[in-house]
Order: structure tokens, then sequence, then C-alpha cells
């Protein structure tokens, strides 16, 4: 049995046959997440609903950082290996990080509308994720093609994570220094 456990082909048949639940399953409980957040919590007295943004914001924001963290291990260990675990692995989560980024950058603008008067602020912190949503969207376009750039691209961007950890406390920016 351990043997088996170390195929590649048995870790395929499982992830195939997972992957439709654990796809609903996060669908369902990022819609409960978001519905808590905005609907349930209290509005703040001086703030009103504006202070709910940030319950969908920054878990968003973090999740992004960690899959693509986990994304680039992934890419590491799949040419190290050749066990499509690793691909399959890596594939999935630029899809859940691009997602997870671009909820970041929309709920970041719904935030600064009524803080900065502006949608958007084009200050490091912004920058340094919009760029992340880059890197995601050329990782997921790369992994159509019949060779395998992506995983070279998405070790390439691993030094964009640094970069938007402590923009905030390189340049003067809009957002509130690291804690």
């Amino acid at each position: 049995m351990s043997v088996s456990l170390l195929q590649p082909s048995f870790f395929m048949s499982k992830t195939r046959s997972y992957a439709q639940i654990l796809i609903g399953s996060r669908l369902f409980l990022t819609a409960m997440a978001i519905h808590s957040s905005l609907r349930v919590a209290p509005p703040d007295l001086q703030q009103g609903g504006n202070s709910r943004i940030p319950y969908v914001h920054v878990p968003a924001a973090r999740m992004s950082i960690v899959v693509y963290i986990a994304t680039a291990i992934n890419s590491f260990l799949f040419p190290l290996t050749k066990h499509p675990l690793f691909l399959r692995s890596s594939g999935t989560g630029t899809e859940i990080g691009a997602f997870s980024t671009l909820l970041t950058l929309v709920t970041g603008g719904f935030r600064g509308r009524p803080m900065w008067g502006t949608f958007r602020v084009w200050d490091a912190r912004f920058t340094s994720v919009f760029i992340l949503f880059l890197i995601y969207l050329g990782a997921l376009r790369f992994q159509k093609l019949p060779v395998e750039p992506a995983p070279i691209f998405i070790r390439a961007g691993l030094i964009d994570i640094p970069i938007i950890k402590s923009s905030v406390n390189w340049w003067n920016t809009s957002h509130q220094p690291g804690s």
C-alpha cells in the first residue's frame, strides 16, 4: 500500500475525484464569508458600512500572498520530481490566487473611495499587488501553452512578495504601516 501512495497515477486519480468537491466548497465558503462580513457584521458608528470591507479585503490579501508562496513552492518542486501533482497544484493555486488578488484590488478600491476620496490611489502597496495580479494572469496564460514556462514565470515573480509586505514601510504610502 505504501508504494502505491508514491505513484503519480494514485495522486492524480484522487485529485481528479476530489477537485469538483473542493472547488464547490471553496466557492460556497467564500460566498458565506462575504455575506457574513458585509451583511451580518454590525456597521461602525463613524464609518458606517465601510468598516466591514476590511473583513473581506484583508483575508483576500493574505490569501493571495500565501497561495502565491505555495504555488511557487510547487513550481520549484515540479522540475525536481516531474510529479504531475506539483504542476496541477501550481495551476490550481494560480487560479485561486488570481481570484483572491482581484478580490483584494476591488475591495481595496471600495474601501479607499470613502477614505481617500478616490477609488484607487496608485501607492506602493496597490502597485505591487497589481503587479502580483499581472503575474497571476501571465501564469494563467502560460498554462495554456504546450511548453511549461508557467513555473519559471512564477518563480521569477516571487521577488514581488517581500515588496508587497514591506512597501508600506519603505515608501510614504496611503496605507497604514505594516504590523
